[in-house]
């Protein structure tokens, strides 16, 4: 079986371990699933409202990983469930978020909602039953950068002391309360103070992860084809549904801000060595006699990113349409990107920030972990999933006379 080719830390063949998945529908979750069932013996318990995207893991019930994920429909809000399923498992994974930009405006309420209240519950289950606790969090509690408060021709916006974010040193800078934009940021920030405080007064042992644009197959939705008309995905979804509909690509605020993406298939590598180092902890509290530091496991905050798939929004969009002709084999647009604001786009309140460059440092000591894939090649396997999967149908939906079933 595939699951013989992982080991732990020491060499020794990974001891199966049971794992309480929240948000395991999603799309991190349906990529870490899917490498859990393939590549070791863990059980799953994967909690979510849908499962559309790990339908292929949970049927045929034939696969050899049948015994091994069982799919639970719950929301996590009100459901008495939740406390006993935490239970169960060894570790806890929580991935349940709303992580849309175009929701922080429109539904601040929800997002901070979703993303601390509804987030209480499982830190306290996790902390009271002595259960450990993988806690995703986002590249956006950093929010704006030193840098970007600096004299736009001031040399000392190309010192990486003021752009690059280290999870143990860089301050979280947000903006004014009204703009809103960054409820998501602060109810992160807040649960993540929350898990650390726990950490700290009742020995919770926990890993943080903040991601930085994970990108791949099956990321967001493509409005009005496998999600709501209305709405708004992130940008790598929405300059898919743009190539997809032969549209320019909407570039807000000139895209003028920098990111850097991740494949999804790189960072999931990184989550595997983190449940590997629970594993450690696991054994090394069965087992005084254990040489593994078990520090390397317990209470780190990771930045999981790609620092040299470092470009503008406005890059990103060129480099896709660019990629996507050559996937799809149909020319580019003559006029491929159109500018739009930010209040327009998004409505009033948003805000956001310049740069978002991970520090590596503490990911690569702890870990020994580094991306491997490049921007061109993320975006070439992301945009011939998109094109094989939705191409006909949005074809179809352009096709269809307006007003008809």
């Amino acid at each position: 079986m595939a699951s013989a080719a992982r080991v732990d830390l020491d060499g020794k063949p990974i001891k199966p371990l049971t794992i309480c998945m929240i948000g395991a529908g999603g799309f991190i979750g349906s990529h870490l699933c899917e490498k859990l069932m393939a590549e070791t013996p863990h059980k799953v318990l994967a909690l979510d409202v849908y499962n559309d995207k790990i339908k292929h893991l949970l049927e045929p019930d034939t696969a050899e990983w049948a015994d091994r994920i069982q799919f639970h429909r719950i929301n996590i809000k009100h459901d008495s469930r939740l406390e006993g399923l935490i239970k169960m498992a060894d570790l806890t994974i929580n991935l349940a978020a709303i992580c849309t930009p175009a929701d922080y405006n429109t539904r601040p309420l929800d997002t901070i909602y979703s993303n601390f209240i509804d987030a209480l519950p499982v830190v306290k289950y996790c902390s009271e039953n002595g259960k450990r606790l993988i806690h995703f969090s986002t590249c956006e509690v950093y929010g704006k950068t030193i840098g970007s408060f600096l004299p736009k021709d001031s040399p000392l916006r190309q010192e990486p002391e003021y752009y690059v974010l280290k999870e143990d040193s860089s301050p979280c800078i947000f903006g004014s309360i009204e703009k809103q934009r960054w409820s998501y940021a602060c109810a992160k920030q807040l649960i993540e103070r929350l898990i650390y405080a726990e950490g700290a007064e009742n020995g919770l042992e926990f890993t943080i992860v903040r991601p930085f644009n994970w990108i791949g197959p099956r990321m967001d939705f493509i409005p009005g084809i496998d999600g709501p008309s209305e709405g708004v995905p992130r940008v790598l979804a929405c300059f898919s549904n743009n190539l997809l509909r032969r549209e320019p690509l909407k570039l807000v605020d000139g895209g003028e801000s920098q990111r850097t993406f991740i494949y999804i298939k790189d960072a999931i590598e990184a989550v595997l060595l983190m449940i590997c180092l629970h594993l450690v902890l696991l054994a090394y509290n069965d087992d005084n006699s254990s040489q593994e530091n078990p520090a390397r496991a317990n209470g780190h905050i990771f930045n999981v990113g790609n620092p040299n798939n470092e470009v503008t929004v406005r890059q990103l969009a060129e480099m896709m349409t660019e990629v996507y002709s050559k996937v799809s084999g149909e020319p580019t647009l003559d006029v491929p990107t159109v500018d739009i604001s930010s209040k327009e786009f998004y409505g009033v309140g948003y805000d956001d920030s310049d740069k978002r460059i991970p520090d590596m440092t503490i990911i690569n000591r702890q870990l020994g972990w580094n991306p491997k894939t490049s921007l061109w090649d993320l975006l070439e396997s992301t945009l011939t999933y998109q094109h094989r999967t939705y191409a006909e149908a949005i074809k179809k939906a352009i096709a269809k006379p307006a007003g008809t079933n």
